[in-house]
């Protein structure tokens, strides 16, 4: 079965040919296109096609893609969000990923490339281009590891959050129980200064945890 995805663009060409194409690639198909924002959520609220994937546009008008990406991320954890943009400028690529951004992918990308983001985020639950992976490493390096201790009970659940394990599975690796994990996600999130999954990921990836 084709994993499902949603692209939400104010530009509609645009928003249309990036649909032709995916729905040449024979593991993805696009359900449905949303203007902005505001447009997804009534979709979302008035139907069941909740999307595999969200392709999401940043700059647009009624409610852009950093407030999208947020509601999205408590709303329908679910979903894996991939920002869309014309430029790769640091703070868009930060404030995404901070916000709940599973991925990252400029316009211009080739239909081959977008074809592999697509594959990675579905298989792994993220993808980060390198010059976007460098952005969000360089934003990390403000923490200096010297001063975080962490437990080998959260560099075990640091290795869980590369996967698609949800946190009630990765309770049951772990043999604790939901709450427990959750705790460990809060203290990480605290000790390391980041907000999302996401941004625990990449700092295991960084740092040899995963």
């Amino acid at each position: 079965m084709k994993k499902t995805i949603v692209i939400v663009d104010d530009h509609i060409l645009i928003a249309k040919a990036l649909q032709g194409i995916i729905d040449n690639f024979a593991a993805f198909e696009v359900i449905y296109v949303c203007e902005n924002g505001k447009e997804l959520i009534k979709n979302f609220e008035n139907s069941n096609k909740i999307p595999d994937i969200l392709l999401l546009d940043i700059s647009m008008p009624i409610m852009d893609g950093f407030e999208t990406v947020t509601w999205v991320t408590e709303h329908h954890p679910e979903v894996k969000v991939m920002a869309l943009s014309m430029q790769g400028e640091e703070k868009s690529v930060i404030k995404m990923v901070s916000n709940g951004a599973k991925g990252y992918l400029l316009k211009n990308a080739h239909p081959v490339e977008l074809e592999n983001a697509l594959t990675k985020l579905n298989i792994n639950g993220f993808f980060y281009p390198d010059w976007a992976s460098k952005i969000i490493f360089s934003s990390l390096n403000k923490t200096k590891d010297v001063e975080i201790k962490i437990s080998d009970r959260e560099k075990e659940f640091l290795k869980y959050t590369v996967t698609e394990l949800n946190y009630k599975e990765i309770a049951d690796k772990m043999f604790c129980s939901p709450r427990t994990v959750e705790s460990y996600r809060d203290q990480l999130c605290e000790k390391l200064e980041l907000k999302t999954r996401v941004g625990l990921a990449v700092f295991a990836i960084k740092n040899g945890f995963a």
